[in-house]
């Protein structure tokens, strides 16, 4: 139970610094690009890397550690459905850094600049939202909605 649990915490690390780093990745890749640069090809470049082999795989991990440590612990405390909760927006924030490293790619060179800044700021927001609430197991009253 405990090696779940530290397998857990380890993945939702990789996942969230990898999502901290791919916005400054792509900022940075984009930025520096000029005219007289040969373009990569296409789908090779590292923030694709970075997505594909740490990230996605990482998030992967942390969902399905973290479901088997809820299942085996029969947790459903409020603080843990608010855990899910911003868990559900860091997915969200997760697939459209996957969106954002496709637009990077492209060849028309869109500005992708500001969007590098709202979803790195996004998962900062999440991720500390998240350690807070894990942290602190602030009670939480969960009503039924079906009666």
């Amino acid at each position: 139970m405990l090696w779940l649990l530290v397998i857990h915490i380890a993945a939702v690390l990789f996942w969230c610094a990898s999502l901290l780093y791919l916005p400054a990745l792509i900022a940075g890749t984009s930025a520096g690009r000029t005219h007289i640069d040969p373009t990569p090809k296409r789908h090779d470049s590292a923030a694709r890397f970075v997505f594909t082999h740490i990230a996605t795989p990482a998030a992967l991990l942390a969902i399905v550690a973290g479901s088997v440590v809820f299942l085996l612990n029969r947790t459903t405390d409020g603080w843990l459905i608010a855990k899910l909760t911003l868990v559900s927006g860091l997915v969200i924030a997760h697939s459209l850094i996957g969106l954002l490293v496709m637009r990077a790619e492209e060849e028309e060179g869109k500005r992708v600049v500001p969007w590098c800044w709202v979803l790195a700021i996004s998962v900062c927001v999440l991720t500390l939202a998240i350690v807070w609430t894990v942290l602190a197991k602030p009670v939480l009253e969960i009503t039924s909605w079906a009666g």
